[in-house]
């Protein structure tokens, strides 16, 4: 079977499955020969599909996330490696780096709370970087899995990041957990926000790491615990940017109001909400 024919044979098998199930033929195509998918399209379509294709493809059907079975997701313009112990970094999330880099492109010590492949923190430190606000800023992440902090890791080291950021496990639900962090000019996160009866894509509800999802019945667990522990963790003047889902901008903007913070609300580019920074 040629590689045309093996895609398109694919993207029928795939239909039930992915509402993309064409692009995802062609990406994990791509990813079988270790090219771009621009590249396999041009040149590649006459070639016999490889063994390894019809694999992934059995992955797939199997409602596993491309990003998962190619290792790799886009982010910011960046390729992040994922691994089914951090959470696939979306687009959706870009508001936090764009809200970041309104209001605090200068900052020098940035802090990332669950970092998981530690996509917010580096795409953060490579984009002041790039524009030159503070090329010296430093960062640390914090994860309470150990094996997503070894993903973070490893992508630091592939941005050539590694000299700037930290990494070490923490989990904000245990006492003392702040205690050799400092403090920070700013603060990302990126929690735990889905209600633990919420309806979900089976790509996403069986293969995404549960504890970086869910936070209780209406999601906002882990905002209950962060964001009143955020004052001994920024500067004075510091700010921190979470997200949240899209139907939460008023309850956790009460729990930041009730924290002595002033809250902005920042959308997506769907105009749903999406971030909100607190000062």
């Amino acid at each position: 079977m040629t590689v045309g024919e093996a895609i398109r044979a694919a993207a029928t098998r795939l239909a039930p499955a992915s509402d993309t199930a064409r692009l995802d033929a062609e990406l994990l195509m791509a990813h079988a020969f270790e090219v771009s998918r621009s590249d396999l399209l041009l040149r590649y379509m006459g070639h016999t599909a490889p063994k390894r294709f019809f694999e992934s493809i059995e992955r797939r059907v199997a409602h596993e996330p491309v990003a998962y079975i190619i290792g790799t997701q886009e982010f910011y313009g960046r390729d992040f490696r994922v691994t089914a112990d951090t959470l696939i970094p979306r687009a959706d999330s870009e508001t936090i780096i764009q809200a970041a880099l309104e209001v605090k492109p200068h900052a020098e010590r940035v802090l990332d709370l669950g970092t998981g492949s530690g996509a917010l923190l580096l795409t953060f430190l490579a984009e002041t970087e790039i524009v030159g606000a503070r090329w010296q800023a430093t960062g640390v992440g914090i994860d309470k899995s150990v094996a997503a902090i070894g993903v973070a890791d490893e992508n630091a080291s592939g941005l050539g990041l590694d000299h700037r950021v930290r990494l070490w496990t923490a989990d904000w639900t245990k006492p003392g957990w702040t205690r050799r962090l400092g403090t920070f000019d700013l603060v990302l996160c990126n929690p735990p926000y889905v209600e633990a009866d919420a309806a979900l894509d089976r790509q996403v509800r069986d293969h995404e790491p549960a504890s970086a999802l869910f936070a209780g019945p209406e999601g906002l667990d882990d905002y209950r615990v962060l964001i009143p522990q955020l004052g001994k963790l920024l500067v004075p003047g510091g700010v921190a940017v979470f997200e949240i889902g899209a139907g939460q901008a008023e309850a956790v903007s009460a729990i930041a109001e009730a924290a002595g913070f002033a809250v902005e609300l920042r959308h997506d580019l769907a105009r749903r909400p999406r971030a909100l920074i607190l000062r």
